[in-house]
């Protein structure tokens, strides 16, 4: 009996993983260069960190709570195991507590490039991840929390991101409150998966005494001045009062420099990257739940260095802000000058290299909205079956 083995197709490519082809890649790069020009304009320095460190690098500080989204090989010169970074972070936090442990503080960075991650954090999303972002490092002040908030605000913004908010939580808050309300073992699990739903009835049954003030909490999120407001109310212990009062200084600061800017606040909200430690912000845009951007407080490389910082998702800005025109394409006729001055006004230009009878078809087939003629960039004539 003879067995036939089916190939895989050479375009087949593992899950959570894929091409990007033209037109989306070429307006994909430009969004990222955008993005990184804004930042840098606030004099936030790119580095470029690599794909590739030792294990126990990565996984120094704030990396430690992503290892198991890390793949890992051995390195073949040292025998030593390496891992593909996750996440850009914690590299930037090595970067800075090494490298550049003696340059002044506030130390401002910005940074652009892929991550891989061993599986996505949902069905739909890719275990291929770019991300942009900026990094605040050593002063924990809410102006420095409020400072990356508007500076991924102005970079969305000049993207044209439609309907621009930024959600603000404290991570740390629920935990301190559970923790001084003595609520463990299986109630407090089952208390954090109802707070994690928005679920009123789970919080009711499961809050104890902090049932009240968890359901007031849970149903004040949204506006800002609401959730703020919500949160004066409630008598804290000292640990959680603390907490809610940075949450509450963080929104005023950024409320102060930008008062356009639609601005939430979700005072039981605690997901987001674990590494977190305060103060932290989601990004999203109108008629979306995608998160277009996620970043907070923590705690930058062994020293434990006070940082902050926000991750944009170029991916997901794309999906959701207009893609800018692509270069016109315009035809150069062998032995015809002139592309050079055409480059600079703007055209893409795509050099004939084989003769060809039909100098028009041919531009057709390249895909070239305009021809070359005496140094002059002409518009093809738009065909009938074009216009249906």
């Amino acid at each position: 009996m003879k067995i036939e083995l089916s190939i895989p197709s050479p375009a087949l490519l593992p899950a959570g993983f894929r091409d990007v082809l033209p037109p989306e890649a070429e307006a994909e790069a430009a969004l990222v260069e955008g993005l990184m020009q804004v930042f840098g304009s606030h004099g936030y320095e790119r580095v470029a960190p690599p794909m590739l460190e030792f294990e126990e690098s990565l996984l120094a500080g704030a990396g430690a709570a992503i290892a198991e989204q890390m793949f890992r090989l051995m390195d073949s010169d040292t025998h030593r195991m390496m891992g593909l970074r996750a996440d850009i972070t914690p590299q930037i936090g090595r970067i800075a507590t090494s490298r550049l442990v003696h340059v002044a503080r506030p130390l401002r960075l910005s940074y652009a490039g892929l991550c891989l991650r061993t599986r996505a954090v949902a069905p739909e999303l890719a275990r291929q991840v770019a991300q942009a972002g900026v990094e605040l490092i050593g002063p924990d002040l809410p102006e420095a929390d409020a400072e990356i908030v508007l500076v991924a605000a102005e970079a969305l913004r000049g993207a044209q991101v439609p309907g621009l908010s930024f959600d603000l939580t404290m991570p740390a808050l629920v935990p301190a409150m559970l923790d001084e309300a003595g609520i463990v073992g299986v109630a407090r699990q089952a208390l954090l998966h109802g707070l994690d739903r928005k679920d009123v009835a789970d919080v009711a049954e499961y809050g104890g005494v902090l049932a009240g003030v968890l359901t007031d909490l849970l149903l004040a999120a949204g506006d800002a001045d609401q959730a703020i407001a919500a949160l004066a109310r409630v008598d804290f212990s000292p640990e959680a009062a603390r907490l809610a009062q940075r949450l509450t200084d963080s929104a005023r600061a950024v409320q102060a420099r930008d008062p356009g800017l639609k601005l939430t606040v979700d005072p039981v909200e605690f997901r987001g990257f674990r590494y977190h430690t305060g103060v932290s912000v989601t990004a999203y845009a109108v008629g979306s739940a995608e998160e277009l951007g996620r970043g907070g407080r923590y705690l930058s490389g062994p020293n434990a260095e006070p940082a902050t910082g926000i991750t944009l998702f170029p991916e997901a800005v794309a999906r959701v802000a207009p893609r800018g025109a692509r270069k016109p394409r315009l035809f150069v006729p062998l032995g015809i000058a002139g592309a050079p001055a055409l480059r600079v006004a703007g055209f893409a230009t795509v050099a004939q290299l084989a003769a060809a009878d039909d100098l028009e078809a041919e531009a057709r087939r390249l895909l070239c909205s305009h021809i070359l003629r005496n140094g002059v960039a002409v518009a093809l004539p738009v065909l009938q079956t074009e216009n249906k």
